[in-house]
């Protein structure tokens, strides 16, 4: 079997253990207050606990926010190429 099937991949959201490091906080109420005062777009499951996409937080990590990424919306905060240069 070849190694690349051999490899683990990282799941698609961030272990308890990634959230807790990220929010500095260990009890999942305190998790949820931090995220939600730095304005983090996150899930809660049944249990409570908060579920953050792998891509998101590589992107706020990386001080790119998002939301802006998106086109479109009333917000009008969205990225749209600039062709007006162009012939």
């Amino acid at each position: 079997m070849s190694a690349f099937f051999e490899f683990h991949l990282a799941s698609e959201t961030l272990s308890e253990d990634e959230v807790a490091e990220i929010s500095g906080c260990q009890r999942r109420a305190d998790q949820v207050a931090w995220l939600n005062r730095a304005g983090w777009v996150y899930h809660t499951n049944k249990a409570g606990l908060p579920i953050i996409g792998r891509m998101y937080a590589r992107m706020r990590m990386a001080g790119i926010n998002p939301s802006s990424l998106i086109s479109g919306g009333n917000s009008g905060t969205g990225w749209a190429m600039d062709i007006s240069k162009v012939r």
